[in-house]
């Protein structure tokens, strides 16, 4: 008689040392962890054949810039009558391959109509990917603008925002072709300078929002 072959469990959790970073895993492995309960408050992502769970909380400052951005996407394609579907934290899975999670993503124009209901992670095997991905950088900044570049850029997403917190800047790109190159100007969001949303985040150290919003409105509107 022949014994059938076992195998030792899947870990569904990762020691502390190896989080916020990269490690080596197998997807299989990093689907064990990632779809655990316990990583539900976690942000992960998978890339050549490496993962990254994220467990770090997220700060004020992150956040306020988080919701800047958003509100003043929001109005920007509101008063330009540009067709959008935001969605803040959402998976985007190639399954066997790739994951991300990006702090803020947009479907826009014809895509808005894309975009996938329910409350599991987006297959991108299924559906398209967002035109725009936005990664919020208050410790991140380096990998944002690295590997998690490459994750995007081969992802298929049309252009990637880095928002260096500390210094109010924003890296945008624009990604064709599998590959990305600086913008000063969005795309996806025709005619909205980078310029105008960094002098808004800069202007949080001393306004409150609605003040913030009030002067986008009169810019975006002109």
């Amino acid at each position: 008689m022949t014994l059938a072959e076992t195998h030792p469990p899947i870990a569904t959790t990762l020691q502390d040392s190896q989080e916020n970073t990269w490690v080596n895993a197998t997807w299989e492995e990093f689907v064990a962890i990632s779809d655990a309960p316990a990583s539900e408050k976690k942000t992960c992502y998978y890339y050549d054949r490496q993962m990254r769970i994220e467990t770090m909380g997220v700060g004020p400052d992150h956040a306020a810039d988080n919701g800047i951005l958003h509100a003043a996407i929001v109005l920007y394609c509101t008063l330009n009558s540009i067709a959008f579907r935001g969605l803040i934290n959402a998976s985007y899975r190639k399954p066997g391959c790739k994951e991300a999670q990006p702090d803020a993503s947009y479907y826009v124009a014809e895509k808005a109509r894309s975009v996938p209901q329910g409350n599991t992670i987006v297959n991108l095997d299924l559906y398209p990917a967002p035109d725009l991905a936005i990664e919020v950088a208050a410790t991140s900044l380096n990998d944002d603008l690295g590997i998690k570049r490459l994750l995007y850029e081969e992802l298929g997403i049309r252009e990637y925002w880095v928002v260096d917190v500390e210094n109010a800047r924003i890296f945008a790109f624009q990604i064709v072709d599998r590959g990305s190159q600086r913008i000063e100007t969005s795309n996806v969001l025709p005619g909205l300078e980078i310029a105008t949303l960094e002098t808004a985040l800069e202007s949080r150290k001393k306004q409150d929002d609605s003040q913030i919003m009030a002067t986008l409105m009169t810019q975006f509107s002109a």
